[in-house]
């Protein structure tokens, strides 16, 4: 595989792409920000007079070269400025997720021996504080919003607004600085290091270069046709891949704006507003917002709900075909034409997807009923499939061959292969550098030709070129029968159902599949509402036998749909019981980009796994969890473990 040159004109790195930006297109807008209920905005030309006044701000306090910045705080224009800033004097950005504990801060701030963090607020601030002393090499922290911090010892944490003023007071001394640490970076300098979710241990620091960044934002904006005049809502977390190849790798590269909500709150509110052209979220999001349309419809009248009934059927059946441009009939035409002026075009202005012309979804599977759903809408969503260290992009659906059931061909330059165990290998110019400080992972990862191990299993299609995912391959395994088991699979199928939150599958090695089930508590607590259930907590509403008769009829339907396919039907689930509390990233059971940590569930939960295996019909249990201010308490329950009806299989699987 040839390694690719640098870009004409040598813009090799984000900075070189953002003076070109200022030079070419420095009157369109490149960064919008909601603040008190008003959009502010600022063209590329202004984008670029902030980076350089925080730059030399970071010159003034003694950012040195290769030195790592950590990043912490939720989407605002400022934070990624800082980010190219740092890249600006040679030091590396180490965006961390804002959500984190203060302990899950401090490994990645000691990991990385940050000497410098760039923070959003107090509440940042103080989580710093308070692990200060495992944080040795911490030399300066710097804060955007200064509310609750003016009593705070100031002599080594600074102000936005004082460093920038601190930069323009020495401009004369520091600009020269700051073109001979510019003129150091080529290609190959380390852009930004991210870290992994640490699904199975500590998170890894990935490194990722000037070209691994660029090469990756050029190829997948050429993919699917993002030009300057596009617009993203950034909102995801600045520690997560997709979030920096879209907000800062593919802007940068098409010059297209990218806009911050005023918080999470309102992100509904001002997807809205801005309209974009070009959207990304996981699975969970479109998940979330299929729940709330479903809660407003079960409210509406028999009249309202029988219309939407009759034009998403319609929808489901040649909404698809007209997106890709297949034949459908005059009068389905006609009808959905219809169906889009009372229920499809004010839905997608309902969920802000009205001028989406390119839309994503990756990070884990989605279940195909629910990608079926929004595309049934005309809003052209498609699955990625990528990684951190594959800078984002493995493989992309092409207009016209979007499926529910594969993650799409190779992206540009990407080249896969499936190794004998099936686990999936690809070899890119996105491929990371390196795990920083971590050559054993490193090199059991990534080998010498280039060729990286994903961890997941699949197979590409004869024919269409098309990449299947099954699961991970870790998780992926054989019941006792010799049947495959896939646990992502069901898992995907259950979340379809508003009421159901998450639901996590066991069934290696044994001889009957069996679920844990969180419900949705925004859902369930409507449907208990308008039934006049009396409930008091999470705890008393899963617990109920109205709310577990529900579930049982989803974990029934899912079986039946899981026995339809001979080479899965053995991972229909015989047992399930509803956890007593919600899985939790504070509780180490998920990640910050809510992942299951199956490790981590299946020792926490060994005595509930237990009784779903052993007959048991009844469970008391209790749990240690983690209250938002950061103490511990437990909670503990009587659980009930119901059974659901299988289907007899129609073939077994080879």
């Amino acid at each position: 595989m040839t390694t690719p040159a640098a870009p004409a004109g040598e813009l090799d790195t984000i900075p070189k792409l953002l003076a070109q930006n200022a030079a070419t297109i420095g009157d369109k807008p490149a960064s919008r920000e909601k603040e008190f209920g008003i959009w502010q905005s600022w063209t590329w030309a202004e984008v670029a007079q902030e980076v350089e006044s925080i730059a030399r701000g970071m010159l003034a306090i003694g950012i040195a070269a290769g030195d790592h910045v950590a990043i912490i705080g939720k989407n605002r224009p400022a934070l990624y400025w800082s980010m190219v800033a740092a890249q600006s004097v040679g030091a590396v950005p180490v965006p961390l997720y804002q959500d984190a504990v203060a302990e899950e801060m401090a490994y990645v701030l000691d990991h990385c021996g940050a000497k410098y963090a760039v923070v959003e607020n107090q509440e940042q601030v103080d989580k710093i504080l308070d692990v200060q002393d495992q944080l040795s090499g911490l030399k300066h922290v710097v804060y955007l919003d200064p509310r609750g911090l003016r009593k705070y010892d100031h002599s080594k944490l600074h102000a936005l607004a004082n460093i920038k003023a601190m930069g323009d007071k020495d401009k004369s001394k520091l600009q020269p600085m700051m073109a001979e640490r510019q003129s150091g970076l080529n290609y190959d300098s380390t852009c930004v290091m991210l870290y992994t979710s640490g699904t199975t241990g500590r998170p890894k620091g990935v490194v990722l270069s000037n070209r691994n960044i660029i090469e990756s934002a050029k190829a997948s904006s050429e993919f699917d046709g993002l030009r300057a005049g596009d617009s993203v809502l950034a909102y995801l977390p600045m520690a997560w891949v997709g979030d920096f190849i879209f907000s800062i790798g593919q802007s940068y590269w098409t010059g297209f704006c990218v806009s911050c909500p005023e918080s999470e709150e309102t992100m509904q509110v001002d997807l809205r507003e801005i309209g974009p052209s070009y959207f990304f979220a996981p699975p969970r999001f479109f998940e979330s917002v299929l729940t709330a349309i479903m809660i407003r419809m079960e409210d509406a009248s028999k009249n309202k709900q029988r219309m939407f009934n009759y034009f998403m059927d319609l929808a489901k059946r040649v909404g698809p075909d007209l997106l890709d441009g297949k034949p459908v009939g005059a009068m389905d035409r006609l009808k959905y034409a219809v169906g889009k002026y009372f229920v499809y075009g004010p839905l997608k202005n309902r969920m802000g997807m009205t001028r989406v012309r390119v839309g994503y979804t990756a990070g884990e599977a989605i279940g195909p009923e629910i990608f079926e759903f929004y595309r049934s809408l005309g809003i052209n969503l498609k699955q990625l499939y990528g990684q951190t260290e594959a800078s984002v992009f493995i493989t992309l659906q092409p207009d016209g061959e979007v499926r529910a059931d594969t993650v799409g061909v190779p992206g540009p330059g990407v080249e896969l292969k499936i190794d004998d165990d099936g686990e999936v290998h690809y070899r890119s110019p996105g491929v990371f550098v390196e795990y920083f400080n971590n050559p054993e992972s490193t090199a059991s990862t990534k080998d010498k030709e280039g060729w990286v191990a994903t961890g997941d299993a699949g197979f590409i299609e004869e024919g269409s070129g098309h990449l299947r995912i099954i699961d991970r391959a870790k998780d992926v395994g054989k019941m006792k029968d010799g049947s495959l088991f896939a646990p992502k699979y069901v898992e995907n199928k259950l979340k379809f159902y508003p009421n159901i939150l998450e639901a996590v599958v066991f069934g290696a090695g044994t001889e009957k599949c069996t679920a844990f089930i969180n419900i949705d508590m925004t859902a369930v607590g409507n449907w208990a509402e308008r039934n006049n259930l009396a409930y008091g907590s999470y705890q008393e509403l899963a617990g109920h036998a109205r709310v577990l008769a529900a579930i049982k009829e989803h974990v029934e339907e899912v079986n039946k749909s899981v026995a339809e396919d001979p080479m899965l039907s053995g991972c229909q689930i015989h047992r399930f019981l509803v956890l007593h509390k919600e899985l939790d990233a504070d509780d180490g059971e998920m990640t910050r980009t809510r992942k299951v940590r199956r490790r981590i569930v299946d020792e926490k939960y060994a005595d509930l796994i237990k009784a779903l295996t052993d007959g048991t019909d009844e469970i008391f249990t209790e749990t240690e969890v983690t209250y938002e201010d950061g103490r511990k308490g437990s909670i503990s329950a009587t659980i009930q473990i119901q059974d659901a009806a299988v289907v007899a299989r129609r073939a077994k699987a080879a």
